[in-house]
C-alpha cells in the first residue's frame, strides 16, 4: 500500500490492495463522525461492506447515483444528508458516484472520501458536471475537490470487461487531451505520456485475463495519472462533445468516450502533429488516431454512436452546439468539421487518411512476424520494422530518396570482399558499432572497456613468439609492448590468446596492400605463466578509413573527416572469461576527440612513453623508440560469439 500527498488535487491519496479497510481511519483523521455512504445500484454490495467497516460512523446510505449527475437525484441525496446531519460523504463507485459526492460538497460543504471502482479519474479534479433539463454544465472550485481518494485495486477486479475497456478509454481521453491543452506543462506531459502508454498496454492485456490483479493495478495507477492531468489542465473538443451527448441524450458516458476519442484526435491531428507523434510512440503505432481506434475496437469497445442509441438526425444539433461553445482546442472549431467528425463517429468509421493507411500497413507487417519461433528474433524484427516505418513516415521519404538508399546499400555490398567490409564501416561511422560495444561493455563493467572490432580483423593470424617484431623491418618508430592479461583480483591469466593488428605508419593495414607476401603488423600471441606478453611493433598513426566507396562519399557529403585516432587492436580470449575486443589509443595522438567511428574511450588512451636506456629484448635501436605498458582485465563468464559468427536468430 502507498500513501502520498500529491502536488495538486486531493489532500491525500491511498493506493494499494485491500485499502477499503483504511476508510474509517481516513474519516477519523478528518475529524468527521457522521458519514453518508454514496453508491449506485452496481456498487451497492461494496457500499454495504464499506458501511459495515465504518461502524457507527455510517449514519445513512444512498444507492441512487446515476450518470451525468442529474440535479433531481442530487436533491434526493441532499435531503438524506440533511436529515442525518452528515458531515462527510464516502462515495464508492465510478464517475457517477463521485459526481454526486461533489454536488453535495458544493451545496453543504461536506468532506469527501472517494473510493473509485472504475477508471473515470474525476476523483482527482475540482470539476463537477451536472445535468439539468437535458443540459450538462460544468463548474469548478476548491469546494468540490475531494479531501481523500482511496484506490483499492480489489474494488476493480469484478468490473465487467466491457465497462473496464470503456472506462479505461475515458482515462485515456484525459491523458490525450492533457497533452495538447494550453495549460500543459513538462510535468503534466510526463504524467500523460506515462498514462497513455500504460493504459494502452493494459487495455490490450486485460482482454486475455480480465481478473489479472497486476493488470488491474496498472490500469488504476494509469487512471490516477490521467485523472491528475484532468485536474491540472483544461480539456478540449473531445470532452465537450462527450458532455453534450451525455447531458442531452443520456448516452453511456464511458462508452461515448470510447467512440468519440479517435475521431476527436483525428480532427485535431493536423494542428498538433508533434503531440500525435508522441502518442503514437507511446502506444507503439505509426498513427495515433487510427491506433487508438484499433486498440479500443480490438478490446471490444463500441465503435459507433449509432450503437449507443443516438439518432443520426441529432448530429447536426450537436455539431452546432459544440462549435459555438467557448473552450480551448488546438484546431479552430467549425460546424462542418465537427459535423464530419460526428458523422464518422456515428457510422463507426476508422479514422481515414494517409496516416491511418500507413498505420494499418505497419500493423500488418508487424503481425507477419507474430509466429516467429525465436522470441528474440521476433522482437528484433518487429522493432526494426517499426523504426524503419517511423523513419520513412516522419521524414516523408520520397521514392527518389528510397531508391538512392537502396543504391547506396547495393554499392556497399558490391565493394565488400574478403579484405574489406563496407557494411561494418557504415555501422562504425554511424556510431552503431560503438552503441553495441557500449551495451556489451555495460554487461561486464569490471573488465577493460571494449572497442569496435573494425573492418580489418582476420581470422587465424600467424602465431608469434614473445619478443617478435611485428613490423618486420617496416618504417616507423619502434614500440616495445609489455602487456599483462589478468582476471578478477588481478590474478594473471596464463595461456590467454591475444590477437594483435594495426596499421602501418602510412595508415594502411596489410590486407589493403595485395603486394605484401605475408601478413604484417598482425599476429597471435599466448600469454606466459605470469599472464604477460611482449613484442616489438611500430607507433601507429592516424589514418583515414577507406573513403573510396559509398561510406566515404557519405562522410564527404556531410562534411565529416574520415580519420581514425592512432591505435592498436586487440582481441583477447581465455577459457572461463569473457572475450575482450578493444583498442589502445596513443595519448596525444590526432583525432582523439573526433574519431570518425566514435571508438575512443578515456581508459583506453595509453601513454606510449619515450624509451631510455638500452632497448628491451636485446634489440639494437639507434633512433627514438617508445614503450607501451598496459594491463588488460577480463571478466569471468562464458565466451562471447566469435567475430564473424553472430548469434543465430534461426
Amino acid at each position: 500500500m502507498r500513501t502520498f500527498t500529491p502536488p495538486s488535487g486531493p489532500d491525500r491519496v491511498v493506493f494499494g490492495r485491500g485499502t477499503l479497510t483504511r476508510t474509517r481511519a481516513e474519516v477519523e483523521r478528518l475529524g468527521r463522525r457522521r458519514i453518508l455512504v454514496l453508491a449506485s445500484r452496481s456498487t451497492a454490495e461494496a457500499a454495504m461492506a464499506l458501511e459495515e467497516s465504518l461502524g457507527p460512523l455510517a449514519v445513512a446510505r444512498f444507492d441512487g447515483a446515476v450518470m451525468h449527475t442529474p440535479t433531481e437525484v442530487t436533491e434526493k441525496a441532499l435531503d438524506l444528508a440533511l436529515e442525518h446531519a452528515a458531515d462527510c460523504v464516502v462515495a464508492v463507485g465510478g464517475g457517477s458516484t463521485t459526481g454526486l459526492a461533489k454536488a453535495l460538497a458544493a451545496r453543504v460543504g461536506v468532506d469527501q472520501v472517494i473510493l473509485p471502482t472504475t477508471y473515470a479519474g474525476s476523483e482527482m479534479t475540482a470539476v463537477l458536471g451536472e445535468t439539468t433539463a437535458g443540459v450538462k454544465r460544468t463548474r469548478s472550485g476548491p469546494e468540490v475537490l475531494p479531501e481523500v481518494v482511496i484506490y483499492d485495486v480489489d474494488l476493480t477486479l469484478g468490473l465487467p470487461l466491457p465497462l473496464t475497456v470503456t472506462s479505461a478509454a475515458n482515462a485515456l481521453a484525459h491523458a490525450v487531451e492533457a497533452l495538447y491543452s494550453p495549460q500543459a506543462t513538462p510535468a503534466t506531459d510526463a504524467m500523460a505520456l506515462q498514462a497513455v502508454g500504460d493504459l494502452a498496454a493494459a487495455i490490450a492485456a486485460i482482454v486475455a485475463d480480465p481478473h489479472d490483479p497486476g493488470v488491474r493495478e496498472k490500469l488504476l495507477e494509469a487512471a490516477w495519472l490521467a485523472g491528475t492531468c484532468l485536474g491540472a489542465v483544461g480539456m478540449g473538443l473531445h470532452h465537450q462533445l462527450c458532455h453534450i451527448l451525455g447531458g442531452a441524450f443520456a448516452l453511456n458516458h464511458a462508452a461515448t468516450h470510447a467512440v468519440i476519442l479517435p475521431h476527436a484526435m483525428a480532427y485535431n491531428a493536423s494542428a498538433v502533429p508533434e503531440v500525435m507523434a508522441r502518442i503514437a510512440r507511446a502506444i507503439g503505432v505509426t498513427d495515433a488516431p487510427s491506433g487508438v481506434h484499433d486498440l479500443l475496437r480490438a478490446a471490444g469497445a463500441p465503435a459507433s454512436l449509432r450503437e449507443l442509441g443516438l439518432a443520426q438526425s441529432d448530429l447536426a444539433g450537436v455539431a452546432g452546439t459544440a462549435a459555438r461553445a467557448s473552450y480551448p482546442n488546438p484546431r479552430r472549431l467549425d460546424v462542418p468539421g465537427v459535423a464530419a467528425l460526428l458523422d464518422n463517429a456515428w457510422h463507426g468509421r476508422r479514422p481515414a487518411g494517409t496516416a491511418a493507411e500507413l498505420s494499418l500497413l505497419t500493423t500488418q507487417v508487424l503481425a507477419s512476424f507474430d509466429a516467429t519461433p525465436n522470441p528474440r528474433a521476433r522482437r528484433l524484427l518487429r522493432d526494426l520494422v517499426w523504426h524503419l516505418h517511423r523513419f520513412a513516415i516522419g521524414n516523408d521519404l520520397t521514392e527518389a530518396e528510397w531508391r538512392y538508399g537502396i543504391d547506396f546499400l547495393t554499392r556497399a555490398g558490391q565493394i565488400t570482399d574478403d579484405n574489406r567490409q563496407e557494411f561494418i564501416l557504415l555501422s562504425d561511422t554511424l556510431g552503431l558499432s560503438s552503441v553495441v560495444d557500449v551495451l556489451g561493455g555495460a554487461r561486464t563493467p569490471e573488465s577493460t572497456p571494449s572497442a569496435v572490432l573494425g573492418p580489418f580483423y582476420c581470422d587465424d593470424p600467424p602465431d608469434a613468439s614473445h619478443g617478435t617484431d611485428l613490423a618486420k623491418g617496416m618504417a616507423g618508430t619502434p614500440v616495445w609492448a609489455d602487456l599483462r592479461v589478468v582476471g578478477p583480483g588481478d590474478r594473471p591469466i596464463p595461456g590467454a590468446r591475444v590477437d594483435v593488428w594495426q596499421s602501418d605508419d602510412q595508415g594502411l593495414y596489410d590486407v589493403q596492400n595485395p603486394d605484401l607476401p605475408e601478413p604484417q603488423l598482425r599476429a597471435r600471441f599466448f600469454t606466459g605463466s605470469d599472464g604477460r606478453l611482449v613484442f616489438w611493433t611500430i607507433l601507429p598513426s592516424e589514418y583515414p578509413i577507406p573513403d573510396d566507396g559509398p561510406v566515404g562519399q557519405m562522410l564527404a557529403a556531410v562534411g565529416r573527416h574520415p580519420f581514425r585516432a592512432p591505435h592498436i587492436h586487440f582481441l583477447i580470449d581465455a577459457p572461463g572469461h569473457r572475450r575482450l575486443v578493444t583498442q589502445l589509443f596513443v595519448a596525444g595522438g590526432e583525432h582523439l576527440d573526433s574519431d570518425t567511428v566514435f571508438g575512443v574511450k578515456e581508459p583506453l588512451v595509453a601513454p606510449f612513453e619515450r624509451g631510455d636506456g638500452p632497448a628491451p629484448g636485446g634489440r639494437r635501436v639507434t633512433s627514438e623508440w617508445r614503450r607501451l605498458t598496459y594491463t588488460f582485465r577480463l571478466a569471468r563468464g562464458p565466451h562471447s560469439e566469435a567475430p564473424g559468427n553472430p548469434a543465430s536468430l534461426a
